[in-house]
């Protein structure tokens, strides 16, 4: 499986999770966690579903819609006892896939459900990843500034300005775990990710960075 589908399968098993969903509602749920940069067709995720079936994963309940609406049958699908075991191996894992731009998003939303150990490893894993692009992209940055359309030279910059504010963000978050300031129930709000509220989700802004 492609990266790519490995993170829809964790975004499709970790909504399914918190309640049974029809195609639609479900689709529209994953554009949010997915974010703005990867939004998800019916062309997508049906292939996806169909798969989860097939490994037992997800179950589907076909109900009449009601007389007003039409005539047409919703499918709403439904995680299975496999699918909740398969949801949680997936969130247990925390080596270098799970940091990197296309996962670390998606496995953020689902936060609440890992291990506080899980929770630390990711999040220093992801600042330890963006850290090393700043030191190539800054070095790269100091050499050519002087060679280089000033233009190009300010988006660059405005790129690198966008990780640092990210690593700030974490490096909150890792402080907030360690004191346990961060609870499964809720008590408090994570320190606001920089990169959503002002700009983009923040694979998107890794990417302008540069990508290992």
């Amino acid at each position: 499986m492609t990266r790519r589908g490995e993170t829809l399968e964790l975004a499709v098993l970790g909504l399914l999770h918190e309640s049974p969903l029809h195609g639609y509602e479900l689709r529209k749920r994953l554009n949010v966690v997915l974010g703005w940069s990867r939004l998800l067709s019916y062309g997508s995720l049906y292939p996806a579903l169909k798969k989860l079936l097939r490994a037992g994963y997800i179950a589907e309940d076909v109900s009449a819609a009601p007389p007003s609406a039409s005539r047409r049958q919703r499918i709403t699908y439904a995680l299975t006892p496999a699918g909740q075991d398969r949801f949680a191996t997936l969130m247990a894992e925390c080596g270098p896939a799970s940091w990197e731009d296309d996962n670390f998003d998606v496995r953020f939303a689902f936060f609440s459900r890992t291990d506080i150990a899980v929770r630390l490893r990711i999040l220093e894993g992801r600042r330890s990843r963006l850290e090393e692009r700043l030191a190539r992209v800054q070095a790269q940055l100091d050499k050519t500034q002087q060679k280089v359309d000033r233009y190009a030279v300010e988006l660059q910059r405005h790129s690198v300005e966008s990780v640092e504010r990210e690593v700030r963000w974490l490096s909150d978050l890792i402080n907030a775990e360690r004191d346990g300031a961060l609870d499964d129930r809720g008590d408090q709000s994570p320190p606001e990710n920089p990169e959503t509220s002002q700009t983009s989700p923040t694979g998107q802004q890794d990417q302008q960075v540069g990508s290992t």
